[in-house]
């Protein structure tokens, strides 16, 4: 993969290409102190991976993100964690805060590659084959896995690819998200907001805007945020 990174701070820009320098199967194309100096280099070259910082002078880092053609992947990086939710509104592949640590910078690398080799091979026909009691069969890669409800974590979206996420294992596949939250029991899998849908039964806490399941924190959205609690939450909460 070939990526650009964009970030109006020097040292900020340093730092994600030393890590870029330390990651095999990545070249680093150009760095970029704006979103209007990167908008002009993607109008002439091919990219499969931009690094974008969110707060910028000019065109800030999610409003540029919604600009950007749907083949190029968009991993955030930002001192500022108060913009998870915009930036899987925009269907960003990650939301890296800074510092970046190089475990998280490697998870997120990873899902890009995942991501980006599905793109490539422009398969439409992996889906769910079938739905029946505890169970269902999805095709990725050429090949049918057999995956329990009790399994799986989360569903994250990804443009026109979900991502199955369970523990040790993920399976990307081509559907979107919605077409998969129709077709599984929603008495077990609820969308919290319009990137996620999560395993109830895998919950381990949660406040007003977040859901833990595991070691993984999913944002939950204000279109969907009444509907998780009334229909989940409050119905099992204990009384005083």
């Amino acid at each position: 993969m070939n990526a650009i990174i964009v970030d109006d701070e020097p040292l900020a820009r340093d730092a994600i290409q030393l890590l870029v320098d330390k990651t095999n199967d990545i070249t680093l194309l150009a760095a970029f102190g704006s979103a209007d100096a990167a908008r002009k280099f993607l109008a002439e070259n091919e990219v499969d991976l931009i690094f974008l910082d969110i707060q910028m002078p000019g065109t800030n880092g999610i409003d540029f993100a919604k600009t950007v053609q749907q083949k190029t992947l968009v991993i955030f990086t930002t001192a500022h964690s108060g913009f998870a939710l915009d930036s899987y509104e925009v269907e960003a592949i990650d939301y890296l805060l800074k510092p970046v640590k190089y475990d998280r910078f490697l998870n997120a690398v990873s899902k890009a590659q995942a991501y980006h080799k599905l793109l490539s091979a422009d398969n439409p026909n992996n889906h769910i084959e079938k739905v029946s009691g505890d169970y269902f069969f999805v095709k990725a890669d050429r090949k049918f896995f057999k995956i329990l409800f009790k399994d799986i974590l989360f569903i994250e979206g990804l443009k026109d690819y979900v991502v199955l996420q369970m523990n040790g294992q993920r399976i990307i596949t081509a559907m979107n998200i919605k077409t998969i939250h129709d077709q599984l029991p929603h008495n077990i899998f609820v969308r919290v907001s319009k990137s996620y849908i999560i395993n109830v039964e895998q919950i381990t806490s949660f406040d007003n805007n977040t859901v833990f399941t595991g070691k993984h924190e999913i944002p939950i959205g204000n279109t969907y945020r009444d509907y998780f609690f009334e229909n989940f939450v409050n119905k099992k909460l204990m009384s005083r």
